[in-house]
């Protein structure tokens, strides 16, 4: 899907946020020149289409104490990746789950899911929770714990020139 010139800068005016004021789209509106009712249907189209997912508070884990993050690896069998890994998304404690290509021999693993507490010890126990649910169509796992934080945004569109 392609995006008209209207929605994209609509987009790229809020994908760093809402501005805080007392009437944040009134206030887009008026930034893009558009009308707030405009805007609004605008922005319920894109997300019944899929381009918006959500409009939603985005908290910063860490400041609430969830500084222990690991990306757990998966090997699962390929013919039930799609269901369990969906299962596994489906936990509060996983932020990010995909189903990604092997790269073998060095690679097994095909379902990556990120779980965030506020221990090492924690998030093991939640590995655990993991390995669990996939039980024996799971035929080896591994985690790779984040040391530190080098870059932290969603997608963001560049302003097209002109």
């Amino acid at each position: 899907m392609t995006l008209d010139p209207t929605d994209r800068a609509i987009i790229t005016a809020t994908q760093s946020g809402l501005p805080l004021v007392s009437r944040p789209y009134a206030q887009i509106a008026t930034d893009l020149g558009l009308d707030e009712g405009d805007l609004c249907n605008r922005m319920r189209a894109m997300q019944a289409n899929g381009v918006i997912r959500r409009i939603a508070v985005a908290p910063n884990h860490y400041a609430l104490g969830m500084t222990a993050n690991g990306m757990s690896v998966w090997d699962v069998d390929d013919n039930r990746v799609a269901e369990l890994g969906q299962r596994v998304g489906n936990l509060e404690f996983v932020s990010h789950c995909y189903e990604r290509p092997r790269a073998l021999p060095d690679w097994p693993y095909n379902l990556f899911a990120m779980i965030h507490g506020t221990s090492c010890d924690q998030v093991e126990a939640l590995r655990a929770d993991v390995a669990a649910i996939l039980g024996d169509a799971c035929r080896g796992n591994d985690i790779l714990y984040s040391t530190r934080i080098l870059k932290k945004t969603g997608l963001r569109l560049r302003r097209q020139k002109g």
